[in-house]
């Protein structure tokens, strides 16, 4: 059973085999922390999250570090004006971050490495670069030569007007080449700075990653991965500093793994267009396991278009997964031994195509729903429930997730729990009239109800 992954190095899936038989490493690019995130920096997470997910279903020892990028010109120039420290901006976004993973669902790194924590790392990685003439310092600032570098371009398969052009080259009187990139630079009296061989300045960043990942993985990683805007130039950038500092012949990173980007309705996000959703405010908004399924739904190389029709094809599985989840609780599940042998779990296998994945979600839902006998009900609910505990969804219990949270105009659960209770005792009175009146009153405020052998259970309308 092997897991195959899209390697934007070679340009084709590929099985992925480790490095070392003990341990697999993945190095993720994480958010630079000056603000909150968008939905789009959440899908990437997500996406990782389950790489990561399916890699420790495989191996026993898998190390998935994700960076915080917390000096950086955004960030500096939100802390000067606040008139703080660059710590108070990044500590309180990197609180958000956490938040926000923890909200959606997702496991925690098991490392998570900052750039200010790391200095030492970068200017020992710079002074290498140097030394073997792969880098020259220049009027304060540190550069690395592209000329130096032959595969340069490599990566994104770019040719060098290409890469001029994407990378909006700035000609600048310290480059010798118009495409060499800055690896430090210096820093006036009013930003962050750090003493080094060439002067107070601070890391640019690409250099960041890769002293972080010489110094946690050594030269060469399993995974590395990110979204497809960092193909270039931050990821053509990393992989030249990376191999001109190793002594390996093994390369930087084995596999490259990148990540498509989000629309809204059809139309690319973007703060003028109005569309442009922060992460935690759509939080806030809906159920997380809802968000969640939702950014499962594209293939993660494909571009996501997020909508509210994507919204309720989402509600609708996870409803009737609920739905399995508490009329169901008189039936226990066949344990499933093996996670790996499941239907869904090779369709993860194939460059983690979750489409298919809840396709197979949606056919067990469909079986079970058709099952006439307790046993086959069992063994699918099992099967089920393996895959959204897999997949860290359904966590809720049945009544927290049909009745949800109100909002400020709903009637409150207080109150529906206390009509239920009139209605219980109108009908034991034989008062049909007032029974009715109460299931009427409940359905013109959003409130459906239904009795069952167990007794009365309700939802709010769209829940």
């Amino acid at each position: 059973m092997s897991l195959q992954l899209h390697n934007s190095l070679t340009g084709k899936k590929e099985v992925f085999t480790p490095l070392s038989e003990d341990k697999v490493t993945v190095y993720v690019c994480g958010p630079t922390v000056y603000n909150y995130i968008h939905i789009g920096n959440g899908r990437s997470a997500l996406v990782y999250d389950l790489l990561y997910r399916t890699l420790t279903c495989l191996y026993d020892n898998v190390i998935y570090a994700r960076n915080f990028t917390d000096v950086d010109d955004k960030i500096n120039a939100a802390a000067k004006e606040q008139g703080v420290d660059i710590s108070v901006v990044t500590s309180k976004f990197i609180q958000a971050y956490d938040e926000d993973m923890e909200d959606l669902g997702n496991l925690e790194p098991t490392i998570v490495p900052k750039v200010t924590e790391h200095i030492s790392e970068i200017i020992q990685t710079i002074e290498k670069l140097i030394v073997r003439g792969h880098a020259y310092a220049s009027d304060g600032h540190v550069l690395f030569a592209v000329d130096s570098h032959e595969e340069y371009g490599k990566l994104s398969k770019r040719n060098t007007e290409d890469m001029i052009a994407g990378a909006r080259v700035e000609v600048a009187s310290y480059k010798r080449n118009p495409m060499d990139f800055v690896l430090w630079k210096p820093s006036s009296d009013d930003l962050p700075g750090w003493d080094s061989p060439w002067g107070r300045g601070r890391p640019g960043w690409h250099i960041e990653c890769t002293a972080m990942i010489h110094k946690h993985f050594g030269d060469t990683i399993d995974i590395h991965g990110g979204g497809t805007d960092l193909l270039f130039p931050h990821h053509e950038n990393e992989m030249a500093q990376g191999v001109c500092c190793s002594d390996s012949s093994r390369g930087y990173a084995k596999y490259w793994v990148h990540n498509a980007m989000l629309d809204i309705e059809g139309e690319k996000m973007s703060k003028s267009l109005g569309n442009f959703i922060v992460l935690r405010d759509l939080l806030a908004e809906q159920p997380h396991e809802l968000v969640r399924l939702a950014l499962m739904s594209a293939h993660y190389r494909s571009n996501m278009n997020w909508s509210e029709q994507l919204l309720h094809q989402s509600r609708s599985l996870l409803d009737r997964l609920y739905t399995i989840k508490r009329d169901s609780a008189d039936i226990s599940a066949v344990e499933v031994k093996d996670i790996k042998e499941q239907a869904f779990f090779n369709m993860l296998l194939d460059d983690l195509n979750t489409p298919k994945a809840i396709a197979v979600l949606h056919e067990l839902t469909n079986r079970f729903f058709k099952a006439e006998s307790d046993q086959e009900k069992a063994q699918l609910k099992g099967e089920i429930f393996a895959m959204t505990d897999f997949l860290n969804l359904v966590q809720l219990d049945a009544s927290e997730w049909f009745q949800g949270a109100a909002s400020d105009d709903d009637i409150s659960a207080e109150e529906v729990e206390a009509f239920i209770v009139e209605r219980k005792e109108a009908k034991k009175a034989k008062n049909f009239a007032r029974s009715d009146e109460i299931r009427d009153e409940l359905a013109t405020r959003g409130v459906q109800i239904k009795d069952t052998r167990e007794g009365t259970i309700w939802s709010r309308d769209g829940s």
